[in-house]
């Protein structure tokens, strides 16, 4: 198997449409893949204890995530049949209705990127070290718990 070098996968702010289209147009080339699942995360307005989000800031201890993203990242691969695999999280503040988190995998066959995808997702949401601090209309702030 092929090592990877480990990859930071923090982006500062809100992902924006243009770092996602052009990640998918950069695997033209690439006419072994013959499919690609997205997931997108998107800031909620939440109501939380009476008040509205209109924003979260993101912190991460970043040298450590990034090292358990690597664990997640390589154990996908072992599991699943993928080409290709980007994560991307924001870092910073992120508006309510912008993009948080990206993640893109990509296949020869799309039973395999159907399958990965929840799988990365949920493995990278329960273990890597990611806070959110949710921002409310009023300036008054709470840290964000995971469902």
């Amino acid at each position: 198997m092929k090592e990877r070098s480990i990859k930071n996968i923090f982006v500062q702010g809100p992902i924006t449409p243009e770092k996602i289209a052009k990640s998918i147009a950069a695997h033209q080339s690439k006419t072994g893949i013959g499919a690609h699942d997205i997931f997108l995360g998107q800031v909620r307005a939440d109501e939380v204890v009476g008040k509205k989000v209109k924003a979260i800031e993101f912190t991460a201890q970043e040298e450590m995530a990034n090292a358990v993203c690597h664990e997640i990242r390589e154990a996908t691969f072992e599991k699943f049949d993928l080409s290709c695999m980007h994560i991307y999280h924001s870092l910073g503040r992120v508006e309510a209705g912008e993009l948080c988190i990206f993640v893109f995998v990509s296949s020869g066959h799309r039973q395999q990127v159907f399958e990965a995808l929840p799988h990365l997702v949920n493995e990278i949401k329960a273990r890597v070290p990611i806070f959110g601090k949710e921002i409310f209309e009023d300036e008054t702030h709470q840290w964000k718990e995971n469902s």
